[in-house]
């Protein structure tokens, strides 16, 4: 089934490896980068760009000149390997370990070359540590590598990596000396948001030599020497090239694949001396690799097609043997049909006597084209395999035997693989190898419940984990013959899933039908009531959440030590949330840290929810501590999905405390991530988004982001969402949103909700005239919150009091309590609403008939906004101070720079020349030389200053008014 058929019979030359084509300076940038000892190349370039050709032709330069190099693959597997590259890296580079001579450092690397156990020294004594641990295992590597005098350590496919090995390349890059150079190849578009390899290239130590290389596609002539050399260097035409090129891109490993299946069809054609295409107007190359790659296997025999179906089942490179038994496949007929794929060059040799595809995409394509029978039929006989190894590989066994359906196995190695992760601190990939098992293979209810309470779905990445557990839970509960207590069991974690997922309701309604069938007094009850405690979704009076919390069952010795740790925190969270002083005696017994990664992830998301209450009570300094906590908690060991979770938090509590520097960018890159971060984690940054850009007067864009916010925290979802329509005269809108809260977070004593809600909903009702129904709300606020220290509620009770009073026209106490409000703001500090109080005590102060004190007071709190950042509410106050009548210093728009009221500034009436004259805002970006984005700011910034709602009504009123002629007569310096 080998090369096609000319047209006279003949048939075509074979075709041979393309040479090296196009890289010369790419070659010659590594060698210079290389030279100065040691450094860190970045080859980042598209899938089939050429990386790896490009990283091979360089390590044979290096080997001719005595330079040694270990080399080692990340693979594209849905559970990485723990260190897998560099233990491969290594494995290939040492021939005898006994003659490197380690230290007793070396006897760390048994676990991961069990093979070596005869020649390393002894197992060091076990730590406690997770992360002394690590640290331990990375010497011993720095010592290998030293030994074997290795001048350059080379990764391919990095964006693969699990966080182990990323963790590794940090440590040696932070070494000084360092120990080895680094080349590392990936994909930039694949790399995860929270990947340490972004923070690897971007917070290396100053005097790294960090070089960066983005190899691009062919050029047209370059795609003819590229085919030409397939060719036995033959002429190849043109518009052959051409035509190649346009179809592939430029892109080497398309060019090769393309050209490869033309060979196949006998599409070639010798023509005037040089190689062309047959029949011009009638080929149709396929236009992706995935295309080509299965139209070439589709010609291949039947049982070549097997020997490729087994080596895309095994992913990585395999031995012909275990290769062998996964076709299932005679021996004669396996190795005469090996030979054939070999001969084609759709498998390579990746080490001696390893086989594999050339490539990631090729093999993706010849998986997905596998039967679903005979794929399983393949898992099973892999993990079969596999099981006859003298040290058996129990990741990969647990993904045979899941992907071959086989419960019993797949459950005893996933959780043996799981497990050694976990020993590691590999958290992340503990819980995907949990969660990928409980997902896909039907389990038994009492397996299925064991593994759901081990998953850490905060180490999961992805907007929903969840979905496809509850979808397995509610399979058991229908599918399988239970007893009361074990349907009970089953239903609990479906209840608690639901929550952890945000669907509050339909969770609690689960756990209360579980609840009379649990086991008492076990953790499981205990559990179910303090998550039934918790004031979430439609919170019910504070009574209600304490009587649960009062009847859940004392922890006891007798419980397991995660389970008393688990409960302890959830209860202090609750206390908290419910307003409780003794919360925080409860929280000061969560530790500051621990040594075991299941605790340290407990551990961490407890700090982060007393950071998230102390921000309601008021207490930003424990809040702060709290979050710094569990972040060093997360980053030690390597919990990086819980980053998000602390960065949503610390973005709110930075909305308060006016460190609003970045924050937009900030909360940005957490609200677009709809792949890696938690929808809860975006609707908290979501929230902050609204609130920041409703201060900064976009109140469409806040409105929407407070929408989207709205599955999360309801009540100050509602407050921040009442306020933007006051500020709009929708106050029927502002009553209906928070009217069906009023009642519960108000009436029912939560108070710790109703920092924010209770002055959107006071103001509400003034606005509409309703004082009776006003004053009743800070009645029971008042009452519920009596003497509390909660810094945060008792501002929010005077700013209420004050509301209240200016519309009762006591307009000097209004002033009074404004002010007071202001000042207890300021203590937190909370410096936007202190603002804004203080706003109101002016506007009081001009009623009162003092207008020199009200209107100075306004002039300070405008300038204060607009340094803030709160420029809406800056030219608010602008435009009132102006229409008084009297010369108004314009409002400075930021620290140190020049403000103009309500003026246009010198690049807004650039901008605006600009697009009257047609142009985009990316033409105008492209022409001054700055973001799109920061265009439509400056654009929304002129539009709302002449009072216009369309860049045509922006332009037609700047070209009436003539201000488009001052462009030439004004500075053209950014404001």
């Amino acid at each position: 089934m080998g090369g096609g058929a000319l047209k006279d019979g003949g048939r075509l030359p074979a075709l041979s490896a393309p040479q090296f084509v196009g890289r010369d300076g790419e070659l010659d940038t590594l060698g210079s980068a290389l030279e100065r000892t040691p450094a860190v190349v970045l080859i980042d370039g598209e899938a089939g760009i050429g990386k790896t050709r490009l990283l091979r032709e360089f390590l044979a330069s290096q080997a001719e000149r005595g330079r040694r190099a270990l080399v080692g693959a990340c693979l594209e597997l849905r559970v990485p390997y723990t260190l897998g590259a560099v233990v491969d890296a290594v494995r290939d580079g040492v021939d005898n370990v006994v003659g490197l001579r380690l230290s007793g450092l070396g006897g760390a690397l048994r676990p991961l070359f069990p093979e070596w156990a005869d020649d390393l020294p002894p197992a060091p004594e076990a730590l406690e540590d997770a992360a002394a641990a690590r640290h331990r295992l990375f010497r011993a590597f720095v010592e290998v590598l030293d030994r074997l005098d290795v001048a350059l350590l080379a990764l391919e496919d990095v964006h693969w990596a699990d966080e182990a090995t990323l963790e590794f390349l940090q440590f040696l890059v932070s070494r000084r000396p360092q120990p080895v150079s680094l080349v590392l190849t990936f994909r930039r578009d694949e790399v995860p948001s929270a990947s340490l390899l972004l923070r690897l290239a971007s917070r290396l130590p100053s005097d790294a030599h960090l070089v960066r290389l983005t190899p691009g596609p062919l050029d047209v002539a370059e795609t003819a020497s590229f085919v030409s050399s397939m060719l036995d260097g033959g002429y190849v035409s043109n518009e052959f090239a051409a035509f190649l090129h346009a179809r592939t891109e430029g892109v080497p490993l398309a060019v090769e694949e393309s050209l490869r299946l033309m060979h196949d069809r006998a599409d070639l054609i010798r023509q005037d001396g040089g190689w062309a295409r047959r029949r011009l107007d009638r080929i149709e190359v396929p236009p992706t690799i995935r295309d080509a790659m299965l139209e070439r296997v589709q010609r291949l025999h039947p049982d070549s097609r097997t020997v490729l179906y087994a080596a895309a089942v095994l992913s990585g490179p395999a031995d012909f043997v275990t290769l062998r038994a996964v076709t299932g496949l005679p021996e004669e007929r396996f190795a005469a049909q090996a030979a054939e794929v070999l001969g084609n060059g759709l498998l390579r040799e990746a080490r001696p006597g390893q086989w594999s595809f050339r490539h990631s995409l090729a093999c993706d394509a010849v998986y997905d084209a596998i039967s679903t029978g005979e794929r399983r039929a393949m898992h099973l006989r892999a993990g079969r395999t596999l099981e006859r190894w003298p040290l058996p590989p129990v990741a990969q066994l647990a993904r045979h035997f899941r992907l071959a359906g086989v419960s019993e196995a797949a459950c005893r190695y996933t959780d043996e693989a799981a497990d050694l992760c976990v020993q590691s601190g590999d958290m992340a990939t503990s819980a995907l190898l949990l969660h990928s098992l409980v997902a896909t293979v039907p389990l038994p209810a009492g397996i299925l419940v064991r593994l759901v309470t081990k998953i850490q779905f905060q180490a999961l990445s992805g907007s929903d984990p969840y979905s496809a557990i509850i979808e397995a839970l509610r399979s058991a509960l229908t599918g399988q013959a239970l007893a009361p207590m074990g349907q009970a069991s089953v239903r609990f974690q479906v209840g608690r899933v639901l929550m952890v997922a945000g669907e509050i309701e339909a969770g609690r309604r689960e756990i209360l039908t579980a609840l009379p069938d649990l086991s008492p007094g076990s953790p499981e009850t205990a559990r179910a009531r303090v998550l039934l405690a918790l004031p979430l979704g439609n919170a019910r009076p504070v009574s209600e959440h304490l009587r649960w919390l009062q009847e859940a069952p004392p922890l006891t010795q007798s419980m397991a030590s995660l389970d008393r740790l688990r409960l302890s925190v959830e209860r202090a969270f609750a206390l908290l949330m419910l307003g409780e002083e003794a919360g925080w005696a409860a929280a000061r017994e969560i530790p500051d840290d621990v040594l075991d990664p299941r605790e340290a992830s407990i551990v961490a998301i407890g700090h982060t929810n007393v950071g998230e209450e102390a921000t309601r009570w008021g207490r930003y300094d424990e809040a702060s501590a709290r979050l710094a906590k569990a972040r060093i908690l997360a980053e030690r060991h390597q919990l990086v999905d819980y980053l998000d979770s602390i960065a949503s938090s610390r973005a709110h509590l930075d909305w308060f405390t006016g460190a609003w520097s970045g924050l937009a960018e900030r909360t940005a890159r957490l609200v677009d991530d709809d792949n890696g971060v938690r929808l809860k984690d975006r609707c908290e940054a979501a929230l902050v988004a609204g609130l920041l850009q409703a201060a900064a007067g976009d109140r469409e864009a806040a409105k929407e982001r407070l929408r989207f916010a709205g599955g999360d925290d309801q009540q100050r979802i509602a407050a921040a969402l009442a306020q933007v329509c006051l500020r709009d005269g929708d106050v029927d809108e502002a009553l209906r949103l928070t009217d069906q809260l009023a009642e519960i977070v108000v009436g029912g004593g939560l108070w710790s909700r109703a920092v924010e809600f209770a002055p959107a909903r006071v103001a509400a009702l003034v606005a509409a005239g309703r004082l009776g129904p006003a004053a009743d709300v800070v009645n029971a606020l008042e009452g519920a919150l009596g003497d509390r220290d909660a810094a945060a509620p008792q501002a929010s009770l005077i700013l209420c009091r004050a509301i209240l009073a200016e519309a009762d026209g006591r307009i000097a106490d209004a002033a009074t309590l404004f002010f007071r409000a202001a000042a207890a703001w300021e203590a937190l500090p909370r410096p936007y609403d202190a603002l804004l109080a203080r706003e109101s005590s002016a506007r009081c102060l001009l009623v009162e008939g003092r207008d020199e004190a009200g209107l100075s007071l306004l002039s300070a709190v405008a300038q204060a906004l607009s340094e803030l950042g709160a420029h809406n509410d800056a030219d608010r106050i602008g435009r009132f101070l102006a229409g008084r009548g009297g010369d108004v210093v314009a409002v400075a728009r930021g620290r140190g720079r020049p403000g103009y009221g309500n003026q246009l500034s010198p690049r807004e009436l650039e901008v605006v020349r600009l697009l009257a004259n047609g142009l985009t805002n990316r033409q105008i970006a492209d022409v001054l030389v700055v973001s799109a984005q920061t265009i439509a700011s400056q654009v929304k910034s002129a539009m709302r200053k002449m009072d216009v709602s369309s860049r045509t009504a922006l332009a037609v009123r700047v070209v009436e008014s003539g201000l488009v002629g001052e462009l030439n007569q004004r500075t053209s310096s950014d404001e």
